[in-house]
């Protein structure tokens, strides 16, 4: 893994994070792009409810299982807003 990126699953609520990568297969890439998990997007964590995340990402939000947000790469937010 590389240097200073942590699991979206690791931001705890109030943080706001920025993508850096997601990991895993071509569908579950396609799937979290199309929701806005892109390298560079600006993601704030709004609640976890049950084990989900829900999550502000490109002025929407969306929810996230705990094994998802582990596959998405995250770095420390550089100033941008979610």
């Amino acid at each position: 893994m590389d240097e200073n990126l942590t699991p979206l699953s690791f931001a705890r609520q109030g943080d706001t994070v920025e993508v850096a990568r997601v990991r895993g297969n071509e569908d579950l890439h396609r799937r979290l792009e199309n929701l806005g998990f892109v390298s560079g997007a600006a993601v704030r964590i709004i609640a976890d409810q049950g084990g989900n995340l829900i999550i502000a990402v490109k002025g929407t939000r969306v929810a996230v299982n705990r094994a998802t947000a582990a596959r998405i790469l995250t770095r420390p937010s550089s100033g941008v807003r979610a």
